[in-house]
């Protein structure tokens, strides 16, 4: 299989590679694929790095079949991965079991925490010192959108990741590619994304957040960058002091009082 992306594309990977260190001499890292357009083409991109960079590393990729009722198909997926000459495995996760069991807390979030514990299990058990997930730069936006609107915090993931618990770093070499960027390079890679099975996609918060961006960048152009650019650390203007304990309030208090 001839691989390539264009120059743009490349530079783009690369620039995430080195501004953040993500792959090193003697790395095993696991790709976590779902057979969607963002998975697909970090194992294309990944594979494309594996022959160009002057590193010695490897690469197998991985994927969780969540057991949802609609069949899961994962034939496409091995045979993609065959061509491109990177190892595959599949491995069963009762997702939908444990998302009925735990209806009182987000389905997304259930879904996402024993994925990456299957994820995290399976690179330890294999001897993979890092795991590269397929998030791209919107995912990062919307994620800094969402924790602001529903926890309050400024807060976003980060292109790489250490877990000291199972001692395995996290990587995102695709931080720097817009989604349509992703979708346009289908193109390149040749394989038609594999329509999710979870019942619940499409109506999540993330979904509304992302149409909320898209909705108002529609009045403000410089929506999007201005999100991302408040990402970044530096980036904090002026804010309210942190919120006083009930102690600390009672001393203050005191003191005031005591002022004449």
């Amino acid at each position: 299989m001839n691989i390539n992306i264009p120059q743009t594309y490349f530079s783009k990977l690369m620039r995430a590679v080195v501004e953040f260190e993500l792959i090193e001499q003697g790395d095993r890292i696991l790709i976590g694929v779902s057979g969607g357009k963002d998975s697909i083409f970090l194992t294309y991109a990944l594979a494309i790095l594996r022959e160009r960079l002057k590193r010695d590393f490897t690469i197998a990729a991985f994927t969780v079949n969540p057991q949802f009722d609609d069949p899961f198909d994962t034939d496409a997926i091995a045979a993609f991965c065959k061509q491109l000459d990177v190892p595959y495995e599949v491995v069963d996760v009762d997702i939908a079991g444990a998302i009925a069991e735990q209806d009182d807390k987000s389905p997304c979030f259930t879904c996402a925490f024993f994925r990456r514990g299957a994820v995290n299990r399976y690179a330890a058990a294999h001897q993979m010192n890092k795991v590269a997930y397929a998030h791209h730069h919107d995912d990062a936006v919307e994620t800094f959108l969402m924790s602001l609107f529903y926890s309050g915090q400024l807060n976003t993931f980060r292109p790489k990741t250490y877990l000291d618990k199972t001692d395995i770093t996290v990587i995102r070499p695709l931080v720097y590619f817009r989604e349509q960027e992703i979708i346009d390079a289908i193109q390149y890679h040749g394989f038609t994304p594999i329509p999710s099975p979870c019942p619940h996609n499409g109506n999540t918060t993330r979904q509304t957040v992302k149409e909320l961006i898209e909705t108002l960048g529609k009045d403000n152009p410089n929506l999007y960058n201005h999100l991302a650019a408040g990402m970044r650390e530096g980036a904090l203007g002026e804010l309210w002091p942190a919120s006083k304990t009930r102690k600390e309030m009672e001393r203050t208090y005191r003191t005031f009082m005591a002022k004449k």
